[in-house]
């Protein structure tokens, strides 16, 4: 399942609600919560995230569907927020289920991997010296390189 939020969530709740509708052969959960990163020395006061709509949901969509291909797993989740959050605001959530813990594991990895490298999104930074554009990282590309 995919869903594009505006709004907050709590993932603890998602979570609660992922495992209480997985089928009886599950065996393993895995789950990553990204939060929006503040202060530091780049002094960060919020973020924006922007997409397209319906491009979005599509390649997350094909991002998913790879995932469910090389693992056999018996659920996903993803949430991923766009508008403008604030430091400390989760910003996405990853849930996989298997019946065994290294599928739902790794599948979890590959999720958080490939979303921040391949998924249709830009960021803008909000900090004390003004707003800039989130370049893509060279460490974020070799995490995905290595699913390949």
């Amino acid at each position: 399942m995919i869903r594009i939020a505006t709004a907050a969530f709590d993932s603890g709740r998602e979570l609660a609600e992922f495992i209480r509708l997985c089928p009886a052969s599950t065996g393993g959960i895995a789950s990553f919560t990204g939060l929006v990163r503040g202060g530091g020395t780049d002094g960060i006061t919020a973020l924006t995230l922007e997409h397209y709509p319906g491009m979005t949901e599509r390649r997350i969509a094909e991002i998913i569907e790879t995932a469910h291909a090389r693992w056999q797993l018996d659920s996903s989740l993803v949430i991923h927020r766009v508008g403008r959050m604030l430091p400390g605001e989760a910003i996405v959530f990853v849930a996989t289920a298997s019946a065994h813990r290294a599928a739902a594991l790794a599948a979890c990895e590959f999720l958080i991997d490939w979303l921040k490298t391949k998924a249709p999104f830009w960021k803008l930074e909000e900090t004390s010296a003004g707003e800039r554009w989130v370049e893509p990282r060279a460490a974020d590309d070799e995490a995905a390189a290595r699913w390949a």
